[in-house]
């Protein structure tokens, strides 16, 4: 009857003595059936309940590492502290470091002050570029688990990504963008943060792919590099509707959207369809005032709770799963805002 539990702790289970679990263990007899039945009944429940006694106590220091605009960094930081509850018995404690925008060497200093110092698990989310990638590599090595949240780092010994699958994504909104557009004339502007996002390119390519599926004679006109802030993005989007004056739609990608909004309206130019990502503060309220046609989201949440997990499985206090599989995506309309989209706005990535 193999088992990895001390007898003691068998027969506190079983409310037996250590002698009568010793002799149903070892087999040697002068034990009733009905006893024997307990003892394997007691070691089922414990093993059961294994998980939930190696996590008592443990506390998982964890390093919340973003580059995004506040409002998201602001929707992971309210996502995780919703989900701590849903983690005990472990504690898990949370440092942050959040920043909208700047060179990759301050993110690969921050990387690596992390490796030096010591955490037990880093969720990031960093554009795709080399430096980036060595520094998580460095983080591995030092035996600190790296998971990605919401954009990817694939080529790197990361030990998992947790977000929605940003193809499908992408494919959902030309879809969307497609039927509601229909045979109405206009260009569509798609508008990414920045292009060393993987999960915006991946977004992107899923939209490129689609719409020239659906409507191979519709015109995309695209712009990047707004790092999805206010002042940066209503630049470049006034920019783009004053060279082209066919844009009548817009697939936001990597966000500032109310900057996208006011470059329409302060030119007097009607946007007939807006598809954007992130059901945060903003974009809530956009939604709610009919101002987005739609907002693709997906349960930030969760995506918390699981990098949560997949930290304290590389540690051992969890038992193996299979891999994270992606979060699904959910097409929020002004009639159909999920719960926790509240007056403060809710979660998305």
């Amino acid at each position: 009857m193999g088992h990895p539990f001390p007898i003691r702790e068998i027969a506190r289970q079983a409310g037996l003595s250590e002698a009568t679990v010793d002799r149903v263990l070892n087999g040697r007899g002068g034990v009733r059936e009905s006893t024997a039945r307990e003892v394997r009944r007691a070691i089922a429940d414990l093993d059961r309940q294994r998980t939930q006694v190696r996590l008592v106590g443990r506390t998982f220091m964890v390093d919340i590492v973003m580059q995004a605009p506040e409002r998201f960094t602001t929707a992971v930081r309210a996502a995780l502290e919703a989900e701590l509850p849903s983690l005990h018995p472990a504690v898990v404690r949370s440092r942050f470091h959040f920043r909208e925008t700047g060179p990759a060497r301050e993110l690969v200093a921050t990387l690596d002050r992390i490796a030096r110092r010591g955490s037990q698990g880093v969720i990031l989310k960093a554009p795709d570029v080399p430096e980036v990638g060595a520094a998580a590599g460095r983080l591995t090595a030092a035996g600190i688990p790296v998971v990605t949240l919401v954009t990817d780092l694939p080529a790197t010994a990361r030990l998992a990504y947790v977000g929605s699958d940003n193809r499908a994504a992408g494919a959902t909104a030309a879809y969307l963008m497609a039927q509601w557009l229909g045979d109405r004339p206009g260009n569509v502007l798609t508008s990414l943060s920045s292009g060393f996002f993987r999960n915006e390119e991946e977004r992107e390519m899923g939209f490129r792919s689609a719409m020239r599926a659906a409507r191979p004679r519709r015109t995309l006109v695209e712009i990047a590099e707004g790092q999805g802030l206010d002042a940066t993005q209503y630049d470049l989007v006034r920019a783009a509707l004053e060279r082209d004056p066919e844009i009548r739609a817009v697939y936001s990608i990597g966000g500032g959207n109310i900057a996208t909004l006011r470059a329409f309206q302060d030119l007097g130019r009607e946007c007939a369809v807006f598809i954007a990502h992130d059901l945060d503060q903003d974009n809530t309220r956009l939604l709610r005032e009919h101002r987005l046609s739609a907002v693709l989201h997906h349960d930030l949440r969760q995506d918390m709770r699981e990098a949560c997990r997949l930290v304290m499985r590389a540690h051992g206090a969890l038992p193996p799963a299979g891999p994270a599989l992606p979060s699904a995506i959910q097409v929020v309309t002004p009639y159909n805002m999920p719960p926790q989209a509240g007056p403060d706005g809710g979660h998305g990535a």
